[in-house]
């Protein structure tokens, strides 16, 4: 790592002072995404500001209409939720899937979805479930949400509080994971909200997250995964590394909205 100064505000307002002040400074909420990239020396920043003792952040909270977690509530803490389970059990499921206990019991749902990493699972449920994302200074919505690879719609003096997910008629995630990091290959979070369809694929585009029009156009004509046999994914824009070839992705992305839809029911 490089030499970095370490803060630990008392509260919002704190953290956003200290943000401001520093010449290049990130927060740090479980670290499950920054201490790794600060051990690879992939980032320097100037300033650390760990707000995970930041009071406010850690509820979950849920209505019959919707499940409001915040920023600072554990993966694990949402994976066992009976009131999760009750209304969105599938986030639940996505929660209960990430990499592994030590990673499920530090990483944050804030710290997920504001790192935007392109193969974590959190963002695919946001997408799809159209969840809206509070932060210190706003409410935003997720199509406005995830504007790019590791990059969001935050301001540079903006912290993620919470994100609230209306409860669906119907939802599933399915993922293809890495054998080794339980990180998505590619994962499909499909969601039937309001009589309309929402499938999001994350672990597979070359910049992020991204829905799928044509599968949830022929899914909104029938809700069933034989809807998906005439939809052709492209290879195109989707990744292709060591683990696995964009055609490979293509084709598990239609292997995996398949899986969700049928989980579904």
């Amino acid at each position: 790592m490089y030499d970095f100064n370490y803060h630990r505000p008392r509260d919002l307002a704190d953290a956003v002072r200290l943000r401001s002040a520093a010449e290049d400074g990130v927060f740090l909420a479980g670290g499950m995404t920054l201490i790794p990239t600060l051990r690879l020396r992939l980032a320097s920043p100037s300033d650390v500001i760990d707000i995970s003792g930041v009071d406010g952040l850690s509820d979950l909270e849920a209505s019959a209409e919707s499940v409001r977690v915040g920023a600072l509530v554990r993966h694990a803490t949402v994976a066992v939720s009976a009131d999760v389970k009750k209304r969105i059990p599938a986030l639940a499921a996505l929660a209960d899937g990430i990499s592994d206990a030590q990673v499920r019991n530090r990483g944050t749902l804030g710290g997920s979805i504001a790192n935007n990493d392109p193969a974590a699972d959190y963002p695919a449920a946001i997408l799809a479930l159209g969840a809206t994302v509070m932060t210190n200074k706003r409410e935003i919505a997720a199509d406005d949400y995830f504007t790019g690879l590791f990059d969001t719609a935050l301001e540079a003096d903006e912290i993620v509080t919470a994100a609230r997910f209306p409860v669906a008629e119907a939802a599933a995630y399915a993922k293809f994971p890495n054998p080794a990091s339980r990180y998505a290959l590619v994962g499909v979070f499909v969601a039937r909200i309001g009589g309309a369809v929402r499938v999001a694929v994350t672990g597979a585009g070359d910049q992020g997250v991204f829905r799928a029009p044509e599968m949830e156009k022929a899914l909104a004509g029938n809700f069933a995964p034989d809807a998906l046999n005439s939809v052709t994914v492209a290879a195109d824009g989707l990744n292709s590394d060591l683990h696995a070839g964009a055609e490979y992705r293509a084709h598990l992305i239609g292997v995996m909205a398949k899986r969700a839809v049928a989980a579904c029911a």
